[in-house]
């Protein structure tokens, strides 16, 4: 049986990205400046995802630096691992031995209709592999492991919550209360960072245009370039509406690292024009991202301690993961 939660206890939050190489401010405003917000109010447990980067062919060298600076530059973001379990996924085996059990609950149907394995499918046609089309079981298994009541997503990402929901409950229904049922959490604000040439678009760090996006380790030159490049509109006006999605893209990032809400920023760039609003937003973002890149680089400098961390991040996690485990493995008839 599940422990009784009394009112005190809080709910666990679990979410994990991908290291796969340039994080975009995208990605940090639209997930990762949450992770660490949400440190305060909920029991956090986060992972590099590195089981589902190899979907794509990866360089050995390069993917392990790429892990390693992954690792380094959300620490730099503020994920405390003393205060949230902070682990790297192919550390922790259970994630891949669920996986596997998951496997045999979730519908070829189901997986079909996801449409990340569709877009991926169309952008690597020369390796649509078995792991491409079974990784949302894998996703699955990451977050039914730590029992998650709540998963920081995007927007694009709700698809995959609610085949985890299916598989969990199709697993609930033929052995008893074993998964608990997790939940989207989309922040109200950021939650799609759109592309700084094409706002119609998500930004990506795919995108072959230098200028649609900024990496969280821009230079703050490289950053105020871009933001004086970024696409707006004819009518010379700061406000959110309809069809201005250039305007409406970059007040959704200036609140992100502002605080300020449309009004006021609509309010403090009344009568000027989109020179004076680009710039600001600009300096903005490089202020608030300078801290980060510090951070970084003094991590970066001291490899011990980030072995350290995710060291123990792991074997925080495992404790966790092991006991969900091993109740799936019984339930479904495996010698214990």
């Amino acid at each position: 049986m599940e422990p009784e939660k009394n009112e005190n206890t809080r709910k666990v939050i679990f979410s994990a990205i991908q290291p796969s190489g340039t994080i975009t401010l995208g990605n940090y405003l639209g997930a990762l400046k949450n992770w660490i917000e949400l440190q305060d109010e909920y029991e956090c447990i986060y992972a590099l995802a590195d089981l589902h980067t190899i979907t794509v062919r990866q360089e050995p060298a390069k993917f392990r630096r790429n892990t390693l600076e992954a690792y380094a530059l959300l620490l730099a973001c503020g994920i405390d691992p003393q205060e949230s379990p902070f682990f790297i996924q192919s550390q922790v085996p259970e994630h891949a031995q669920l996986a596997w059990v998951l496997n045999c609950y979730t519908q070829f149907g189901e997986l079909q209709r996801m449409t990340q394995f569709k877009d991926k499918s169309q952008k690597h046609p020369d390796n649509i592999n078995a792991g491409l089309f079974t990784y949302p079981s894998l996703m699955a298994a990451d977050i039914l492991l730590y029992q998650a009541d709540l998963v920081p997503v995007g927007v694009d990402q709700k698809q995959h919550i609610e085949l985890t929901r299916n598989i969990a409950d199709r697993f609930n229904g033929l052995y008893g209360q074993t998964f608990k049922l997790p939940e989207g959490y989309i922040p109200e604000t950021g939650a799609k960072i759109m592309s700084l040439q094409d706002p119609a678009r998500k930004m990506s760090k795919s995108d072959e245009n230098v200028n649609s996006s900024i990496a969280v380790l821009d230079r703050p030159e490289d950053i105020m370039r871009k933001f004086k490049r970024a696409v707006t509109d004819s009518e010379a006006c700061v406000r959110r509406a309809p069809g201005k999605d250039g305007v409406n893209n970059l007040m959704g990032i200036y609140s992100c690292v502002t605080g300020r809400t449309d009004e006021e920023i609509e309010a403090e760039f009344a009568g000027k024009g989109y020179g004076d609003f680009k710039t600001t937003v600009g300096e903005a973002v490089a202020e608030h991202l300078r801290p980060i890149r510090e951070k970084f680089d003094d991590y970066m400098k001291n490899k011990d301690y980030l072995e350290q961390c995710y060291a123990e991040g792991a074997r925080k996690a495992e404790v966790i993961a092991r006991k969900t485990l091993r109740k799936v493995m019984k339930k479904v008839g495996f010698l214990q």
